[in-house]
């Protein structure tokens, strides 16, 4: 459905002001929007990180929804055994009601140290949504370099000098919307906050299969990427627009791209928003880097394309056609 931006702020906010997250940060923002356009009531499992760390000081809380505080590295592991709990429960009429599961967690806990849960809730078959907030490092503990970290950017661990011009990596960066769609899950998408209605169609769809669900969400960071506050969902938008982050979902099985720049932008319009990418611009190596981001991004943007051609009319309905077993 097309949700009607003047209807969105009449609901009741899943989290509230009051929360201590830095200015500009876009982590509320994708909650909401998420949470939003869920139909029936949520049970959210977050993982420990920058908006867990600033909504839930104790006594303190900026949570309006069933909201579970997990470690950095098992956020999905908790929200599957809360799922699995609710099924028990409904099948012994103890709960009635219709219930979404949705997981919130960060690059570092999702690409690297809460792989090994997040890849084994999801080859379980859970019914739960997986939403990563990328932004591209472990913004929470320091700025440290992660698995989402892009090629040539500068982190606290990526150095910036004559022997290393930031993340030195042989691929742009982990493509863990294609790892997600290799475990043959119903659906796994690729999204940005500036895109808000693209996004919450993509949750609305992913919270209707009867099993897992992935959605990687870009998250510009402005303390981490170096850029103003003010400038969070136009730098997101820029990503798109200059085919940094494209926007597609893998549909049950099917390749889709969901929303296509007219003309692409110059990708320096993009880098040249975030200090982080400031000192490639200053030497001819660093524009080299440049020059191979381009063609990393065009062998993506090719190969999603390419993808979305050869799965058309492919639907595998992994979730229609078994059911899963019941939980006693």
């Amino acid at each position: 459905m097309a949700f009607k931006l003047t209807e969105l702020p009449k609901k009741d906010l899943p989290i509230t002001s009051g929360h201590r997250v830095c200015a500009g940060c876009p982590e509320p923002m994708i909650i909401k929007q998420a949470i939003l356009a869920s139909k029936d009531p949520v049970v959210v499992g977050e993982a420990t990180g920058c908006f867990e760390v600033s909504s839930c000081l104790f006594p303190y809380t900026s949570w309006n929804v069933n909201w579970y505080h997990n470690a950095f590295e098992n956020a999905a592991a908790i929200t599957s055994g809360m799922e699995a709990a609710y099924k028990a429960l409904s099948k012994r009429g103890k709960v009635t009601e219709p219930i979404n599961f949705i997981a919130f967690a960060g690059d570092g806990g999702t690409y690297d140290i809460g792989f090994q849960a997040l890849s084994g809730a999801m080859e379980r078959g859970h019914r739960m949504l997986y939403i990563c907030m990328d932004n591209q490092a472990y913004m929470n503990t320091g700025i440290q370099r992660s698995g989402a970290t892009p090629l040539g950017a500068w982190t606290t661990t990526c150095h910036v000098g004559k022997v290393q011009p930031g993340n030195v990596r042989a691929s742009l960066r982990k493509d863990i919307v294609s790892i997600m769609a290799a475990h043959d899950i119903a659906y796994a998408a690729q999204a940005s906050l500036s895109h808000w209605n693209d996004f919450m169609r993509k949750v609305e769809k992913a919270l209707t299969y009867d099993g897992p669900s992935f959605i990687t969400v870009l998250a510009p960071c402005p303390r981490g990427w170096r850029f103003p506050a003010s400038e969070t969902v136009s730098i997101a938008k820029l990503a798109v627009e200059t085919g940094f982050w494209p926007l597609y979902e893998v549909d049950n099985g099917q390749w889709n791209v969901t929303f296509k720049p007219r003309e692409l932008k110059p990708l320096e319009d993009f880098l040249k928003t975030q200090g982080r990418y400031a000192h490639l611009f200053k030497s001819e190596e660093g524009m080299q880097v440049i020059e191979h981001i381009k063609e990393l991004l065009k062998y993506k943007l090719n190969y999603i394309n390419h993808m979305a051609d050869a799965t058309k009319g492919c639907e595998m309905n992994i979730f229609g056609r078994c059911a899963l077993p019941d939980i006693d």
